[in-house]
């Protein structure tokens, strides 16, 4: 019996249970695309995909759970036994006028169907029922070869689809496939079409992209394919932003941006990812030589923070999403700082929710350059020698305690708050006695 949350194994049996039902009810079906790319590369699929001779209406009369989530185009969503399937019905394409979605569709067989996908390693269909992978467009053969290629004319594809550009980036980088020559030329000639879609289309799919343990493969094909000046130009600019050689050994700020998104965990967090690409974006703005001919950048942190978040939210993230990398953009420098703070400063900076990951940027930015650990080596000290107690405690007194004295109402109490706990993190002042009696001889 199938359980709520099916195995892998589990949702391929239904997958194949659904095709059979499709089959005895007279129609063709077959597994498509992901799903049977993913297993000739010997991979597990997450979903399968069904692609049918039956229309809609038939496929709604066989299975009335089955919701439309484009009828228009054939498609239809069957929730069965845990698991989503699509169920799509053998189409051709109208024109594509808005670069995403075709204006009209008319039902076909396979093969036209084949035709109309983008490609070729996602333009195969396989027939569970006899085991055979039933290829009309080469898939088979790239697969093999390990190359990506436009199904058809490569050009007319990425026209009718726009997004078909970063989709290419995502399947070469996350495959290791090398793009075929004519399909590759065409994504340098159609790049400047990727401004024409959303900022959340190019979101989702640079996301993807970025979170691939494959993810410095993608940021060269989005770099040298053009792409990447579609929609995250400011990255071009580090290209040539020379460094001091004392502290970056390794090159411009681009190279050192590179190197450190080679460097972090293949299952590293967005927030960190973000942070790696922007930390040093605006470099290139506050580049000067000061008298002694060392290069400087001064307060690259701070406007580096609010070039962030122009291009998050130019790019449509939320708005705490956006706080999160904004504040490890803004903080990054401060790390070369720590071993100089008081405790009770040294505490609030490594309470604030984004610091685990700062310190990861911090590692990572200082084994691409310079490789000192000092500043890293400390604050992991300081985090064990901090752990026996909560970092930021409890207040041992708050305002109503201070309008109890007779102390008014006002930025003057929050003021003498903050010095309470100051006092309380350095450890001068234990207990509630100790902080009033503190508090009245400040009265």
């Amino acid at each position: 019996m199938l359980t709520n949350t099916p195995t892998a194994e589990e949702i391929h049996q239904e997958a194949r249970r659904l095709v059979g039902l499709l089959r005895d009810a007279g129609h063709t079906a077959y597994f498509a695309g992901g799903c049977v790319r993913d297993t000739l590369l010997g991979k597990v699929p997450k979903d399968f995909d069904i692609a049918t001779s039956a229309t809609p209406e038939q496929v709604t009369k066989l299975f009335p759970k089955a919701h439309s989530v484009g009828a228009h185009f054939g498609v239809m969503l069957l929730h069965s036994h845990g698991a989503n399937f699509e169920i799509a019905t053998f189409r051709t394409d109208g024109s594509y006028k808005d670069g995403r979605h075709p204006e009209s569709v008319a039902f076909s067989t396979p093969e036209e169907d084949a035709q109309r996908r983008d490609f070729s390693i996602n333009g195969l269909f396989y027939d569970p029922q006899t085991d055979r992978v039933i290829d009309f467009v080469g898939g088979e053969a790239d697969l093999r070869a390990g190359v990506l290629r436009a199904i058809g004319e490569p050009s007319a594809r990425f026209h009718e689809d726009h997004l078909r550009l970063l989709r290419a980036v995502r399947f070469a980088a996350a495959l290791d496939f090398e793009i075929e020559v004519r399909t590759w030329q065409a994504m340098q000639e159609c790049a400047p079409q990727l401004g024409l879609i959303s900022q959340e289309r190019i979101r989702d799919e640079f996301i993807r992209i970025l979170l691939h343990p494959h993810r410095v493969r993608g940021f060269d094909l989005l770099v040298d394919s053009g792409l990447m000046a579609q929609f995250l130009p400011e990255i071009l600019a580090l290209r040539g932003c020379e460094q001091p050689p004392e502290w970056h050994p390794e090159g411009d700020v681009f190279v050192h941006t590179r190197l450190m998104l080679s460097m972090a965990a293949p299952d590293a967090a967005l927030p960190l990812l973000l942070s790696i690409l922007l930390h040093d974006i605006a470099k290139p703005a506050t580049f000067t030589v000061d008298e002694t001919g060392r290069i400087r950048f001064s307060g690259h942190d701070d406007l580096g923070a609010e070039m962030a978040q122009t291009i998050l939210r130019r790019l449509r993230f939320s708005n705490e999403f956006i706080s999160e990398v904004v504040e490890m953009v803004a903080y990054h420098m401060r790390f070369m700082n720590v071993q100089g703070m008081r405790t009770a400063r040294l505490k609030r900076f490594m309470a604030r929710p984004t610091f685990e990951q700062e310190m990861e940027l911090h590692r990572i930015d200082c084994a691409s350059s310079n490789g000192f650990t000092d500043n890293y080596d400390f604050l992991r000290s300081k985090a064990e020698e901090f752990s026996q107690a909560p970092i930021i405690p409890p207040p041992l007194l708050n305002g109503r305690d201070l309008l109890a004295l007779g102390f008014p109402a006002g930025p003057k109490m929050g003021e003498l708050l903050t010095s309470v706990q100051t006092l309380q993190l350095e450890g001068t002042l234990t207990t509630r006695e100790e902080a009033l009696t503190w508090v009245k001889t400040q009265l």
